[in-house]
């Protein structure tokens, strides 16, 4: 059974990359015992609020915002990036 913590975390997390414009349809979002995992390939969403700079560097901002999250402890972040 998953920790309720994880779940709440997990699902703030989808829904802070959403809201920035992070496509990660081709990522895989884990969140285990309060540390989220994000691997794969990262991009931006076509037609939506593409982050400003570069997507990496937007990345590691919306890693120290989720650390903020009472749920998420850790981020770990393991992706590659690719344009929109």
């Amino acid at each position: 059974m998953k920790d309720l913590k994880d779940v709440v975390g997990l699902k703030a997390a989808r829904s802070i990359l959403s809201r920035r414009g992070i496509d990660i349809s081709k990522a895989d979002v884990r969140m285990m015992h309060g540390v989220l995992h994000i691997r794969g390939q990262i991009g931006t969403v076509r037609g939506g609020n593409a982050p400003a700079g570069d997507l990496k560097t937007e990345m590691e901002l919306v890693a120290r915002v989720l650390k903020q999250k009472p749920d998420i402890r850790d981020v770990v972040l393991e992706c590659s990036y690719s344009g929109g």
